[in-house]
């Protein structure tokens, strides 16, 4: 991270192994790294890594670009190679060396889709990412003040959004569906209104609300047969230390807001493929990146722009909702870091060079991070006056009230008609509408009431919205051990993983297929009209619906009663209702099929699973070959002792 106060954004770049795909095409690595500096290879036209003339393709050129750091994660058995410490080392101790003066800060990863941002930045399995490392060390850093310095108190509370489409969603909340709104507000700076910020007391809280972020994400996402490279995840960490003087009987606070984003894919259309839907959601996720492109090529002209020149310079924070929402960590009050996230194989060259290019933009952006002191009183102050101002005004105008005559209407005046002065914080005075007054007034109202909560009342909300979450993932037919705030794997009872894919949406959802019959429905499809009374079926209260399901999914080829789990004695059989799409290990089912642990099974056009959690006949006739010696071995063992009980006598 840069140092402290005004700096460049610090631009790092990092380069994975082959995947799977590339190997499968003898792709060749065009990528590589010395120091600071990236050099990209272009290779003369060629089909799997040869010539026409069944040679070695042949270089044609390379491009080079310096950054802060270039790291080589190619080749594990290179000396060189970097792993996830040396990018927390690099990144996430200095971030939170900052954040723990009192600096936001902010890191972003960028890249095409497969090319190592939610690795870099989540991690996958026992290899956590930036984010978990960071979340880990600043509890062990609070831990350790704690012990130090009586006089402090550290707090920390979360929040994990998701932007698909120009959309946001709460990943941590699950009564707030829907779109939430994108503000802005002078004292705060842009903010998601009715975003849940969670309180948090260690870190395996925090590790808990990760990773159920994670499966709201991975429910969303597989309802909407996406992934999770098509959607912009942000996670914030808000960082108060509060510090009281003896001597004076004072309270001191600093504030620091920690965002760390994981950008959507950023191919483009051609190299996916990607048709109608997928091409227009395509469309919606380069409308935020390029935005994001030209919001960083206008601030890097600013950065060496002169003064009379950059004053009429405008650089299009609110052309998307992911610019909107950065505003504070490109070009203003922030300590940024960006990871460039890369493939190393000739087939992604276009994709590599644009993201390099892309990086070597952002590394001019220059920012001004301050210390926030004390900034919760100062905006609770601000937001009173403004408050006691947008009441005034909205309560006045009335015939015969003292102010300006030009101000005053009749009272069925609709309020889209009444017009008045407001007096703006930087002292600029505008005619609005009572109607935005209003709203004005109740978005305020929201920020002054959060501002004011107690500790105790965070606690509460948190403790309140976990239950809801919990709820919601119980109704949705996933399996949740008491007790435990995160998901669980059952040991005995047979169960379904979901799979993808991606790996950060893989194998995170577990639906237990429990003694007896497990059905799978939507409970949003219409059911077929029946039964002899003549009632159709449709007409069925709601819930008495919803309780006769239990396995909710989504999707338009997903039946109101698509198909039904039996298991008997730990034997499991799938039976498929009439015009139901069921498959299991590739092989379209129309009568019942008996699953074994490890089969595929896959529920409409995009719910794939796993079965698991019960033995095959080999290892059962194993255990009770297993069982069966040791009754026999423990019955000798008694036939020994009244033998020689016997001789003794």
């Amino acid at each position: 991270m840069a140092a402290p106060g005004a700096g460049n954004i610090k631009v790092v770049v990092r380069v994975r192994p082959f995947n799977s795909r590339e190997k499968d095409r003898n792709a060749r690595c065009i990528v590589s790294m010395a120091g600071s500096q990236t050099v990209l290879t272009q290779l003369a036209p060629e089909t799997n890594g040869k010539n026409k003339a069944g040679h070695k393709a042949a270089a044609v050129g390379s491009k080079t670009f310096a950054f802060d750091k270039s790291y080589w994660s190619f080749d594990r058995k290179d000396s060189n190679f970097a792993d996830q410490e040396d990018l927390f080392g690099d990144l996430g101790r200095p971030l939170l060396d900052n954040a723990f003066q009192g600096y936001n800060n902010c890191i972003f990863a960028y890249g095409q889709t497969g090319s190592g941002k939610s690795y870099s930045m989540m991690g996958y399995g026992e290899e956590e990412g930036v984010i978990p490392k960071i979340c880990r060390d600043m509890f062990e850093r609070i831990d350790g003040m704690a012990v130090k310095d009586k006089n402090m108190t550290s707090t920390v509370e979360v929040s994990y959004l998701e932007i698909y489409n120009e959309r946001v969603r709460d990943l941590l909340n699950p009564s707030t569906k829907g779109n939430l709104k994108v503000r802005e507000h002078p004292s705060t700076g842009p903010y998601v209104e009715d975003l849940a910020k969670l309180v948090v007391r260690n870190f395996v809280e925090i590790e808990h609300l990760m990773d159920e972020g994670n499966k709201a994400r991975t429910v969303a996402a597989t309802n909407m047969n996406e992934t999770s490279s098509r959607s912009h995840a942000v996670f914030t960490l808000t960082l108060t230390q509060k510090r009281h003087d003896i001597e004076t009987n004072m309270d001191t606070e600093k504030v620091a807001k920690i965002s760390l984003v994981d950008l959507a894919g950023s191919e483009r259309a051609t190299s996916t493929g990607a048709t109608g839907a997928r091409l227009k959601e395509g469309a919606e996720i380069n409308r935020s990146l390029s935005t994001l492109g030209r919001v960083i090529a206008a601030l890097a002209d600013l950065s060496t722009a002169s003064k009379a020149k950059s004053k009429g310079m405008q650089v299009p924070y609110r052309d998307s909702v992911l610019t909107w929402l950065l505003k504070d960590s490109l070009g203003g009050n922030s300590l940024t870091a960006m990871i460039a996230a890369i493939s190393p194989a000739d087939i992604n060259f276009e994709e590599t060079l644009s993201t390099l290019r892309y990086a070597d933009s952002a590394k001019r952006i220059k920012n001004h991070a301050v210390v926030n002191e004390d900034p919760n009183a100062r905006m609770i102050r601000e937001l009173k006056e403004e408050l006691a101002q947008l009441r005034s005004k909205l309560s006045g105008g009335a015939a015969g009230a003292s102010m300006d005559p030009g101000e005053q209407y009749d009272a069925d005046t609709p309020l889209e008609k009444q017009f008045v002065s407001i007096t703006a914080s930087d002292g600029s005075v505008k005619k609005v509408s009572k109607a935005e007054i209003a709203e004005q007034l109740s978005q305020s109202e929201k920020l002054y009431t959060d501002l004011n909560q107690t500790w105790e009342e965070k606690m509460l909300k948190t403790e309140a919205i976990h239950k809801e979450r919990e709820q919601a993932l119980e109704d949705l037919g996933i399996s949740i051990e008491k007790g435990f705030v995160g998901l669980s794997t059952p040991k005995k009872m047979p169960h379904l993983v979901n799979l993808s894919d991606d790996p950060l949406l893989a194998e995170c959802l577990v639906y237990n297929l429990k003694p007896g019959t497990t059905t799978v429905g939507n409970v949003d499809a219409k059911e077929p009209n029946s039964d002899a009374s003549g009632v159709a079926q449709e007409e069925r209260p709601t819930q008495a619906r919803y309780e006769a399901i239990d396995i909710r999914l989504n999707g338009s080829k997903i039946l109101h009663d698509h198909c039904t789990f039996e298991n008997v004695d730990g034997v499991v059989t799938v039976v498929p209702k009439d015009g139901a799409a069921v498959m299991v290990n590739g092989v379209r089912i129309e009568s019942p099929k008996r699953l074994r642990s490890g089969y595929r099974v896959i529920l409409g056009d995009f719910h794939i699973f796993r079965v698991r959690g019960f033995m095959n006949v080999i290892a059962k006739l194993r255990l009770l070959m297993l069982r069966q010696y040791v009754h026999f071995m423990i019955e000798v063992a008694f036939q020994l002792l009244e033998v020689a009980t016997v001789k003794i006598l």
